[in-house]
């Protein structure tokens, strides 16, 4: 549980520093309710992101409490605090952009940033709240996607900006191009990290295999009947599926075992069941 709390800070705390080095001192907003406390601190010169993050996320909560259950909202309550902290504390260390002279690479820098720390806290177990919260809910009573949900919802803050007269069309352009910048980089770091792989290996020393990769990896393997269309011949096919982390040690154990075995490495969409995701759909 420390560990994965460090890690969820650690997430949150780059995300903050996206937001405070990158786009905020370039009047660049966001997604979520970071990006409504930087549309409220741009209309009135505040730095008031943090506050406005937290109490927002608070409110939500409280109508999430009996939906999405006590454990979910005191752990996004938890993040949301932190998060409220660094952005505070962020806003007045960083009074000046970073990147001054650039506003494209502040957009895109600031959002890749801070989406590369909100995948790395939704991998261990946190979040950041705000859109997501409002996604659950609508998404609990509705027959409507989350993905479809947040990015409405988001396309609405972000729009919003345009309304403040600090935000230039320069940067409401930008702010929508970091908008979807933050959208690829945070599924491809959830995504990355819980990347699962598909093994078919066809070998004569197939139970050697086996056995080495229960032993050493303690990781589990399925023989399947297998036919040969020229040999004739029946034969075991050896499934595997297992983790990223695993993929080096299982190809290398094969490679020691049978120096000419034929391997079919595919990477697994999702996987669903004991050690891997649970199915929520």
């Amino acid at each position: 549980m420390i560990r994965n709390y460090a890690m969820i800070f650690t997430g949150i705390a780059l995300f903050a520093f996206g937001w405070t080095a990158f786009l905020l001192p370039n009047n660049l907003t966001g997604a979520g309710v970071s990006g409504i406390g930087a549309v409220l601190s741009f209309a009135t010169g505040l730095p008031i992101v943090g506050i406005t993050s937290f109490v927002l996320n608070a409110i939500l909560l409280i109508f999430a409490w009996r939906i999405l259950g006590p454990r979910f909202c005191v752990n996004t309550l938890i993040c949301s605090a932190v998060l409220a902290l660094f952005l505070s504390v962020g806003q007045k260390i960083f009074t000046h952009p970073l990147v001054e002279d650039d506003l494209f690479m502040s957009a895109i820098i600031g959002s890749a940033i801070s989406a590369f720390g909100v995948g790395i806290a939704i991998n261990f177990g946190g979040n950041t709240g705000g859109t997501d919260i409002l996604a659950l809910i609508v998404q609990k009573y509705r027959n409507i996607s989350y993905g479809r949900v947040t990015l409405y919802t988001n396309i609405l803050i972000v729009s919003s900006s345009i309304l403040v007269p600090e935000v230039t069309i320069k940067a409401f352009i930008y702010s929508f191009t970091g908008m979807f910048v933050s959208f690829y980089v945070s599924d491809l770091v959830i995504e990355g990290y819980r990347q699962s792989f598909q093994f078919l290996v066809f070998s004569t020393k197939n139970q050697e295999i086996a056995d080495r990769i229960n032993r050493e990896l303690d990781r589990g393997a399925t023989f399947l009947k297998g036919y040969g269309a020229y040999s004739k011949q029946e034969n075991d096919i050896l499934l595997i599926v297992a983790h990223r982390t695993d993929r080096a040690q299982i190809i290398r154990i094969i490679r020691d075992t049978d120096s000419s075995a034929f391997i079919s490495v595919a990477k697994a969409s999702s996987v669903f069941g004991k050690n891997f995701d649970k199915i929520k759909v």
